[in-house]
C-alpha cells in the first residue's frame, strides 16, 4: 500500500497516476460568467482537456453544473443567488438551461471527435436497487462505447424528497456507481482552506487531508453566489466515497488543464484520501 508522500511539488500516491476511471465535477461558478452567462472560453477549453485525456485511454464522467444558470441567462431571469429563485422557475430554467448546455457540450465534442451521453438523475434512482442496477448497466455499456458521459441532476422533475443536496453529492453517488479510481471537484477556489481566504489574508491552503476530523470538517464554509454547494458538501462527498478508499481531489477550475497537473501527481488544490486503495 502506497502512503501519501509530499516531496518536490508532487504528490506520490499511485492511484492518482494509475487513474483510469475518473469523475470530474465542476461547478456552476465555475462554468459561468459573474452575468450568470456560460462561460464559453473555459467549457472549450475544459472539453479540449477531457477530449485529450479520452484520447489517452482515460474514462471521463464529468458531472457539470450550470443548467439552471444557463436557463436563468436565456430566459432573462435574474437574482442575487440561485437559492432565491422560485422552485418553479428554478425547473423552467433548468429544463431550458440543460438543452442549452448540452448543444454546447455536444458542438465542442464533436470538434475533437468525442461522443458523448447524457444522464440525468433523481435520487430516487439511488434508494432503488433496480433503477440503481439500472444505471449502473448503463453507465457501463456508455463507458465501453467510449463516450465521455455527462451527468446532471434532474432539476425539472426532482422535488425535496429527490434531491442530491448538489452536484458535489450527485458527483459521490455517481463514482461510487461507476466504481470510479479519483473523483476531481473543479471549484471557484484553490481547495480548502483553514479559514474563508475571502475574509481573513492569513488563510493556509491545505493541500494534503489524510483523514476528515472534526477540526477539517469545521474549515468548511457556505455557498456561492451562482453555485448551490459550498465546502460543506465538498467535505460530504468525500466521506462517501472515502467508504471505497476513492480519493478526492478539490482543485480551481479557473483553467481547466490543471487537470494535467492533477494526473501527472503534481500537488494542486487539496487531496481527501487515506494514500492507500
Amino acid at each position: 500500500m502506497d502512503k501519501i508522500n509530499k516531496t518536490d511539488g508532487y504528490i506520490y500516491v499511485s492511484e492518482i497516476k494509475k487513474s483510469k476511471r475518473i469523475v470530474i465535477k465542476i461547478g456552476s461558478a465555475t462554468l459561468t460568467h459573474a452575468t450568470g452567462k456560460l462561460n464559453l472560453k473555459r467549457i472549450e477549453s475544459l472539453v479540449k482537456t477531457i477530449s485529450d485525456f479520452s484520447n489517452m485511454g482515460k474514462e471521463i464522467i464529468l458531472v457539470s453544473s450550470g443548467a439552471v444558470s444557463a436557463g436563468m441567462a436565456k430566459l432573462g431571469i435574474k437574482t442575487p443567488a440561485i437559492e432565491l429563485l422560485k422552485i418553479e422557475d428554478k425547473k423552467a430554467a433548468a429544463a431550458v438551461g440543460q438543452a442549452e448546455l448540452m448543444t454546447i457540450y455536444d458542438r465542442f465534442f464533436s470538434s475533437f471527435g468525442i461522443k458523448i451521453a447524457q444522464m440525468l438523475l433523481t435520487r430516487d434512482v439511488i434508494d432503488n436497487d433496480i433503477r440503481r442496477k439500472n444505471a449502473e448497466e448503463t453507465l457501463s455499456v456508455l463507458i465501453k462505447l467510449g463516450c465521455v458521459i455527462i451527468v446532471n441532476e434532474n432539476d425539472p422533475v426532482s422535488s425535496d424528497e429527490l434531491k442530491f443536496s448538489g452536484n458535489d453529492i450527485l458527483a459521490a453517488y455517481v463514482s461510487k456507481l461507476c466504481k470510479a479510481d479519483l473523483l476531481i471537484n473543479l471549484s471557484d477556489r484553490d481547495g480548502l482552506y483553514d479559514k474563508n481566504p475571502s475574509k481573513y489574508k492569513e488563510a493556509k491552503l491545505i493541500h494534503i487531508v489524510e483523514e476528515l476530523t472534526p477540526e477539517i470538517l469545521s474549515y468548511a464554509g457556505g455557498a456561492g453566489l451562482r453555485g448551490t454547494g459550498g465546502f460543506v458538501t465538498k467535505l460530504q462527498a468525500a466521506q462517501m466515497i472515502a467508504e471505497e478508499k476513492t480519493p478526492m481531489i478539490i482543485a480551481n477550475g479557473k483553467n481547466p488543464e490543471i487537470l494535467y497537473d492533477i494526473l501527472d501527481g503534481k500537488i494542486a488544490g487539496t487531496y481527501i484520501g487515506n494514500g492507500e486503495k
